[in-house]
């Protein structure tokens, strides 16, 4: 037999209590429903953050990310074009633009034993290369602080047109 309320007083009571329970309900879901849609929001904005690039002068020749064409570096802070990467040739910089770098690891190298940290484009999130962060040996200590980009990874941009057709020029003559 179903169970009636008469008395207004205690079917006041009862609707109180059913409405704090329901209330109660709501906040929980309405607490998870919230903290997944931050959850879903910081996601998409960590996916989709957008960061300041940094434009190296147009007029000097610079090297990019071959893969979203952010700037890299500039001609003039090349140190070396005789490294070797995991992908081939790979160029020495004392400084970059738009690289971000990862945890620095231990890594025996052609050179020794070096700790180093790889480096990632900024825009796209390729890796690039590495920063040689410590260097064992007394003979490797010019590599501490600077960049490894490998050329797989990398175009020419701005003003190589001059210094390309000298180039030409010369090789034909």
């Amino acid at each position: 037999m179903p169970f009636l309320l008469t008395d207004p007083e205690q079917l006041h009571f009862v609707c109180c209590v059913l409405m704090s329970i329901v209330k109660a309900i709501l906040s929980v879901l309405n607490g998870r429903n919230r903290s997944n849609a931050m959850r879903v929001e910081k996601a998409q904005l960590d996916k989709e953050k957008k960061t300041f690039q940094t434009y190296l002068d147009t007029s000097d020749r610079t090297y990019s990310c071959a893969h979203c064409r952010a700037n890299l570096a500039n001609h003039d802070q090349l140190i070396s074009k005789s490294f070797q990467g995991s992908q081939g040739k790979a160029y020495l910089f004392n400084s970059v633009v738009n690289v971000g770098c990862g945890p620095s690891e231990e890594r025996v190298l052609l050179t020794g034993q070096h700790t180093v940290a790889d480096i990632y484009c900024d825009c796209c999130k390729t890796t690039l290369g590495w920063k040689y962060e410590y260097a064992y040996e007394l003979s490797q200590k010019y590599k501490e602080g600077k960049f490894i980009i490998e050329l797989a990874h990398m175009v020419k941009d701005n003003g190589w047109e001059k210094e390309d057709a000298g180039r030409k020029r010369r090789s034909l003559s």
